[in-house]
Formats: C-alpha cells, structure tokens, sequence
C-alpha cells in the first residue's frame, strides 16, 4: 500500500478526471452517489489521505473539533462519556476532521473558562458530551464557533442538543418492574443534578402514576452531591422490593452496598440501571438496563456540528434517539408472592 497516494492516482485508476476525485472526496454536488462510493472505497483501499493541513491553509479551516467533557464525567475504567468521544472521533474521520478532547475541570467551568484552543483557532466548533452550568453554556453561546451539546439540555430554548429518550425509557423499566409484581419501587439519583436524571425519574414517576401507586419520598435515593461525586447511599430501613437507578455503575455500586448488608439480589431486591455500559456487565447479577444507542447520538452530534460549520444560522434544537431495554438477571418475578 503506497504511503504517498495522490489524487490523480484514483483518477487514473477509476478513468475520471481529478476534478470528479475532489467532489466525491468532499461530498460536492456533481457525482453520483453510487461513483462517490467507489471513489472513497478506492481512496480507503488505496490508503489516500486528506492533506488537511493544505486545504485548512486555503478554506481557512482547521478540519478540528473539539469535545469538551467535564473531569466529573471521565472517572471510572470506561467512563460512559469516553465511549461517546471515541465514537465521534471515528465518525469525524470518515469526514476528514479530527476530535480534540478538552477536559473540562472545575475551577474552568465555575470561572468560565473557554478552551484555549478556541482563541488559538485550532477548532471550527465544539460538541459538550455531559451537562455542564448554565452560566458555562451561555458563555459557550458568545463564542463565534458553532456548538453543539450532546446527552442534556435545559431551559436554554436556543442550543441544538441531541439527548437519549431518557423519560419514556425509565417509564418502560418501571412498568417492568410492576409487570413483575413491584410495587415498593425506589428511585436512586440526585434529581437535581442533571437534566437525564431528572428525566428518568420523571418517567418512573409517570409509571407510578398510571398504576395507582404513591410515591414513597423516602424511596427516592440520592447517589451524588451537587457538583456530581457519588455519595454513599441513605437507604431506608426499610427496603422496596426494587430500585430503578439513573446509571449502570450506579446500580452496580447499589447492589455490592445491598449484598453487603446482607440481602440477596435478585432473590430479596430487584435492581435495574441505564446505559448498557461495562457495570452492567460485570455485575453478579448481570444488570437489566437500558441500550443507550451512543453510536446514532454521535452520528447525529457529528452531523450536526459539520453542517453547522458549513452554515452557522442551521438549526436543529433538541433531538430525541430512541433507546430500548436490555433484560437480564437483575430483576425477579415476585407476582406470586
């Protein structure tokens, strides 16, 4: 495979002129669909590659994006928003554009701090995986690169987003739990500390409602502080029959914290979590959740960004991705009883 592939080598290898080789390698108008396959197909097997750092010089782009994650969100051996950036990254490829990884520490976002990279116009734009301040999203909005965000929003009418159907999804989990014959069903998440968690509560609170079952305050279980650090649970003394968590590693930390005390799950306390991530996984029992589709989101968030690039007044506002339940051992059927 040749190192040093030129535009004019797939044209001679495909018999069309070099014009035709630059409108299906950048997606231009004037080539077929079927021949812009081809073209990338030969372009990929033949290891051609962009030279970005040329076409920046001359579009007076830099071909980067940045995706800005808060430190909150980057903890853990496979923190569910590091899945998202490898995704977009990929996917920022296939359009020749690289991904830039911004942490975005405390002290950044309560100072509203801009990454660097921005004033050093290394970006044409950002994607923000996870919910950051409303004082940092407006800060982002005076920002003269487009932004999209990516798994929240809030009251801000005016941000494109792309979010997981959180709130009919938790619905469905709690409605299976009641199938099973739960009606003792608590909440664990901090409803105040982000948009998802609030959503997913919301739709356990919707299923509660539709089967006549009052909420039980005490059930509802805070599992992180205000600025996003998990705490350790305040359980009642006296247990329900099932939780539904706002994430897997939550659900994951929940059921070690109630095999601990010496209950048994899923024999004496069902457990359902979100996101399909590793915790889910690794967990004894395994976890029944919820299949986030992190690969459609990031689709969307890349597609998003690149023609917001390409036309800074497009917009989408919020975009709902449907997601569905993965069942496995966590739950038990205790209508019998």
């Amino acid at each position: 495979m040749k190192s040093n592939v030129k535009m004019k080598d797939l044209a001679e290898k495909l018999g069309v002129s070099n014009v035709t080789i630059s409108k299906a390698l950048n997606d231009k108008e004037g080539v077929s669909d079927e021949l812009k396959y081809k073209i990338k197909k030969l372009a990929d097997d033949m290891g051609y590659r962009v030279n970005t750092l040329a076409k920046s010089m001359k579009e007076g782009i830099s071909y980067n994006i940045g995706v800005i994650i808060a430190e909150r969100f980057t903890g853990g051996f496979e923190s569910f928003y590091l899945q998202f950036h490898k995704n977009i990254s990929t996917l920022l490829e296939t359009h020749n554009y690289y991904g830039i990884l911004q942490v975005l520490s405390e002290d950044d976002e309560e100072n509203l701090v801009i990454p660097k990279v921005y004033y050093e116009n290394k970006v044409d734009g950002f994607i923000v995986l996870g919910q950051v301040s409303k004082d940092y999203i407006e800060s982002l909005q005076n920002i003269e690169v487009p932004v999209v965000f990516l798994d929240f929003y809030d009251e801000h009418e005016n941000i494109d987003t792309i979010i997981t159907d959180s709130f009919y999804s938790a619905y469905e989990l709690t409605n299976y739990l009641i199938s099973n014959g739960h009606k003792n069903i608590a909440y664990v998440g901090n409803i105040y500390a982000t948009s998802s968690i609030q959503d997913r509560f919301l739709g356990y609170y919707k299923s509660l409602l539709e089967h006549r079952i009052k909420i039980n305050y005490d059930y509802v279980i805070s599992d992180r502080n205000q600025k996003g650090k998990f705490i350790d649970f305040e359980l009642p003394d006296v247990l329900p029959t099932a939780f539904v968590c706002n994430c897997d590693q939550v659900a994951y930390n929940l059921i070690r914290k109630i095999q601990s005390l010496g209950f048994k799950v899923p024999e004496e306390c069902s457990i359902v979590g979100f996101d399909n991530d590793i915790y889910a996984t690794i967990s004894e029992p395994k976890i029944t959740t919820v299949q986030v589709d992190i690969i459609g989101m990031a689709e969307t968030a890349v597609n998003a960004i690149l023609e917001k690039v390409k036309d800074q007044d497009k917009k989408y506002g919020r975009i709902l991705v449907k997601a569905r339940i993965i069942y496995r051992d966590s739950v038990k059927n205790i209508s019998a009883e």
